[in-house]
């Protein structure tokens, strides 16, 4: 039997983990246990199904036997396989943690009876946003990711929470609407809504109606993907949340709209007709959104701004319609997901034992904390394109694929790259020498806590502030295996960016995807062909 047929698991298991979680309340440590094991066994399976398509290859399966384009069809290529992988790997790592935060803090941030359930399903959601065949299960899968996060950004109820909460609650309503009525005037324009089968039909329509289509996609995409200028709710969002939820929100929620970005330009509006505004947004979205964190003093919305500012290597590898580029694109995808989650974790770990993530407060830490000082410095110069890092790598294979396209537009976008990547490393620098190789006394506001430490000036019980800032092992442990996991990115990064530009040509290419799921006969639209190594289409 194909693996692929199990598919469907990938969301049925972290749902039955939620449902479990949820008649588990009065028992924390049977919820924590079912929570891991189930989101295990998740990431189990996905890596088997990625290796059932790790040498190419599409497979489709069918829901309740009714088949396409009349019902929802599940579609596991290289691309989704691999999304999901690092995804719930991801998700595995920031679970951990925030199950050792909860049981160190009483649950006091993350309650048990709230978080696991809301947790897994999120990660469904996500789930089912890569595995979706079709426009609608598309729009389910982001309604259930979404519908859990407001849950997640408001656990405590503070005040900061509950304002950023409205905001962010505001900002998704209106992008799924807006995905809601391009659903809407697609089906009309079409009968179908399978997308597969609007591979064929949308080649059909006049130009006009195709771009109309187009634009509203392209928008409440770029509104979930945090696209210049549709990122403003982002940095003031994301950090009020608690470190965990923070962590993954940083990670996987934009890169399911930069998932539906990808797949949707290169499945239902391939072409060029678009590409300019693409890369113009993606030249914006990094230089603005780099310049943002060069302004911060909180660890936390300076991430949060890097991670608008990174997005734009992601639509600059999609703006250029070439094999080299989408591949590129992929592989920083996979890249970016990992390293942002690490860093927000590590915030997280900061905040935790200086008492603070403003670096006007914190200071000292590299001789507090040696081991919470190398868990930054990996990761940052990871996100900064430190070679041989894979940030490095990503990043040299997006700026090599813009030279190959040759045009002006394409120069400037690699010049504006190089710059973002010499602003990103100048943002870290300076994270890294204020809060980690200065000495405490020297902070603008320095914390107590560091003052007390050995070489600092004593403000009182050293010992028991010592004591209560101690870091658990479970959320060290779990932050130590996924900036880990970082570093294997780097060490497999050969064969890695082989499947990522396997799957960028299957992507531009359309048939494997299209035959999958409507079968070997259906017929390919002519302009659909394969863009050669590096060149556009």
């Amino acid at each position: 039997m194909n693996i692929a047929s199990f598919a469907p698991l990938a969301v049925v298991l972290p749902l039955l983990g939620a449902a479990l979680t949820f008649l588990l309340i009065w028992q924390p440590r049977a919820q924590r246990t079912v929570s891991i094991v189930l989101l295990s066994l998740t990431l189990l399976l996905e890596c088997l199904l990625l290796a059932s398509v790790w040498n190419g290859g599409t497979s489709a399966v069918n829901i309740g036997g009714w088949l396409p384009p009349w019902g929802i069809v599940l579609v596991v290529d290289q691309f989704s396989s691999l999304m999901l992988v690092v995804s719930s790997a991801v998700s595995l790592a920031v679970l951990v943690y925030a199950t050792g935060q909860g049981m160190a803090d009483g649950d006091s941030d993350a309650p048990v009876s709230i978080f696991h359930p809301t947790y897994l399903i999120l990660v469904a959601g996500v789930s089912n946003a890569f595995l979706s065949g079709d426009l609608f299960n598309l729009y389910v899968g982001f309604e259930i990711l979404l519908t859990a996060s407001y849950v997640l950004m408001t656990l405590g109820g503070t005040g900061p929470r509950i304002r950023a909460g409205v905001t962010y609650v505001v900002v998704s309503v209106v992008s799924s609407v807006l995905f809601l009525i391009a659903i809407a005037m697609i089906y009309g324009a079409t009968g179908t809504i399978n997308m597969a089968d609007l591979a064929i039909k949308l080649a059909e329509l006049d130009q006009g109606t195709r771009n109309l289509l187009h634009v509203l996609l392209l928008v409440a995409f770029g509104i979930k993907a945090a696209v210049f200028p549709l990122s403003f709710w982002l940095p003031d969002s994301y950090p009020t949340a608690p470190a965990p939820v923070t962590a993954v929100f940083a990670g996987l929620l934009t890169k399911v709209g930069v998932y539906a970005m990808v797949r949707t330009e290169t499945l239902l509006f391939p072409g060029d007709t678009f590409n300019t505004p693409l890369m113009v947004a993606a030249l914006l979205t990094m230089v603005v959104g780099i310049l943002g964190a060069l302004a911060q003093s909180d660890i936390k919305r300076l991430l949060s701004f890097t991670l608008v500012s990174h997005i734009g290597y992601m639509v600059f590898g999609l703006a250029m319609s070439s094999v080299a580029g989408l591949g590129a694109a992929v592989f920083y995808v996979a890249h970016h997901i990992t390293i942002q989650t690490s860093l927000f974790l590590v915030t997280g770990l900061i905040e935790r034992r200086a008492g603070s993530s403003s670096v006007d407060r914190v200071a000292g830490l590299a001789k507090l904390s040696p081991l919470l000082a190398v868990l930054f410095f990996v990761p940052a110069m990871n996100l900064a394109g430190i070679p041989p890092l894979s940030g490095f790598l990503g990043k040299l294979g997006l700026l090599q694929a813009g030279l190959q396209l040759g045009t002006p537009l394409a120069y400037a976008l690699v010049a504006g790259g190089v710059l973002t990547s010499l602003l990103t490393l100048l943002a870290i620098a300076r994270v890294w020498n204020r809060a980690f190789w200065r000495k405490p006394e020297d902070a603008e506001h320095p914390d107590p806590v560091l003052l007390a430490v050995p070489g600092g000036k004593d403000t009182g019980d050293r010992a028991g502030q010592q004591k209560t800032t101690l870091l658990p092992r479970t959320m060290v442990g779990s932050t130590l295996g996924l900036v880990l996991f970082g570093v294997a990115l780097t060490v497999f990064a050969g064969p890695l960016f082989r499947v990522a530009g396997q799957s960028a040509g299957e992507m531009l290419d359309r048939s494997a995807y299209i035959q999958s799921v409507l079968g070997e006969d259906a017929p390919v639209p002519a302009f659909a062909q394969p863009a050669p190594q590096g060149e556009k289409r």
